[in-house]
């Protein structure tokens, strides 16, 4: 080697060492930022479904799941497990439908079957919903008095209404939605509160989770009703179907009669692991609250009748923390479900009638939508000025739930199986054999509570 050659790889040394250390320090920052990228992604994958799950853990729901756990332990624990891939496919079948047809669940069943069966059903729906709503701003309006005494039940009970009015009403379909997704990490305080807690029993929580072990009776079986009620609900159906035509019209890829032939494999996987996770959020969330209520409460013989009545008993008995946390997440939650609830309706009785709808047009563009949307608010805040009982109201549209269901499953099942309607993307033969059994296990189940309330 000549002395100018020595004396150039001497001169570049530094310089490449400099650039080696930028590039190894550039692929640690990559490692290091990996996972965060890869957690923005799934998050940014995430939507109608996401939403649908969590708005199942409304305070209606949270009060079913904390008597579950006040009354009977950890009994009911296996009802979290059993309901999750019941849920996953049900509310595929509903996005798939939506995906497919560009179309909300409503309309579809309007175009292939009889209109009077829908007229029915989305007249029961609606009564259902309004039932939810009024206990859910009451729960809500009970939850804030409790963490602010010095105001009274009825001022919180009006600023909620006007909030979930507000947030359907004047701000636009993706605001709407990425206001909805965010607010669905609140049901994680419910996880965070049990988890606050001390010496839980995790092997009977276990055992219980993996195998039933309960004593039946009447209370039993219109509690299991009332679970199936609350967490396959018909308002989830139509809201799921309605929220796939909403997000795929906000991104101006919606034209009906060839919509399945525009759907793409990406796609699809994208609305399963959307709906797997919200599914998987949902139940998570519901078996937390059991174990919860059922380590706490069940062992001193508290009973509730109320969301709110659950988080007043665990503190006494599980401290501040625990109260607090329950109490927020009731305000939280029902921010989320009543949109839902109330939307749900409104997009039903619309495609039931024709009438022109989406969370993505003004007020004075569909006038008839927005009018569901607001009598539905208001006709759940007057039920809070009737003294009807509560729980009883939800155990009774739980029942209604129940009854429904299996009629409205009957037509997704059918949709979704349906090629000419869904071309390449109609329901396989798993799919259908589950929704099947959901239609048959929700029948029984109502069959037995309405038998257990005679």
């Amino acid at each position: 080697m000549k002395p100018k050659d020595i004396v150039t790889q001497v001169a570049e040394a530094p310089a490449k060492a400099l650039e080696t250390a930028v590039l190894e320090s550039q692929h640690a920052l990559r490692s290091i930022n990996k996972p965060w990228r890869e957690a923005e992604d799934y998050w940014y994958a995430l939507g109608p479904g996401l939403t649908t799950g969590a708005s199942d853990d409304d305070p209606s729901g949270i009060a079913t799941y904390s008597q579950a756990g006040a009354l009977y332990g950890f009994t009911l624990l296996w009802m979290a497990p059993l309901t999750f891939p019941l849920m996953s496919v049900v509310q595929e079948m509903c996005a798939r439908i939506g995906l497919a047809t560009g179309r909300g669940l409503a309309s579809n069943i309007r175009e292939r079957y009889s209109v009077k069966v829908l007229y029915a059903l989305t007249a029961i729906l609606f009564f259902t919903n309004v039932i939810n709503i009024g206990a859910d701003l009451g729960a809500m309006a009970a939850a804030g008095q409790m963490l602010f005494p010095a105001f009274n039940f009825y001022t919180f009970l009006g600023i909620f209404t006007v909030v979930s009015l507000g947030l359907q009403i004047f701000i636009t379909y993706s605001q709407y939605a990425r206001f909805l997704k965010y607010l669905t990490l609140v049901l994680f305080l419910y996880i965070i509160t049990a988890l606050t807690l001390d010496n839980l029993p995790w092997r009977e929580i276990w055992q219980n989770t993996i195998w039933p072990n309960i004593t039946w009776s009447k209370g039993t079986i219109i509690m299991i009703c009332a679970i199936l009620g609350t967490t396959i609900s018909p308002y989830l159906f139509f809201w799921q179907t309605a929220q796939e035509v909403e997000s795929r019209r906000e991104e101006g890829r919606i034209n009906p009669k060839l919509r399945h032939q525009l759907v793409t494999k990406r796609e699809v996987r994208r609305m399963r692991f959307d709906v797997i996770a919200g599914m998987f959020i949902s139940n998570l969330v519901m078996f937390f609250i059991i174990v919860t209520c059922g380590a706490v409460l069940f062992p001193a013989g508290i009973e509730i009748e109320t969301a709110e009545q659950a988080a007043l008993a665990l503190q006494p008995l599980a401290g501040d923390q625990a109260y607090i946390l329950f109490a927020l997440g009731i305000i939280g939650t029902g921010l989320l479900a009543i949109p839902v609830l109330a939307g749900s309706a409104a997009y039903a009785l619309a495609e039931t009638f024709k009438w022109s709808s989406g969370l993505n047009k003004g007020l004075s563009h569909a006038r008839a939508f927005y009018g569901v949307i607001i009598i539905g608010m208001f006709l759940g805040l007057g039920i809070n000025f009737l003294g009807i009982n509560p729980i009883k109201a939800l155990i009774y549209s739980a029942v209604l739930n129940g009854i429904t269901a299996p009629i409205i499953l009957y037509f997704i099942v059918k949709l979704s199986s349906d090629k000419d309607l869904m071309g390449k993307w109609v329901s396989g033969k798993f799919a259908k054999s589950v929704g099947y059994s959901v239609i048959v296990l929700m029948t029984v189940a109502a069959i037995g509570a309405i038998i257990a309330f005679f």
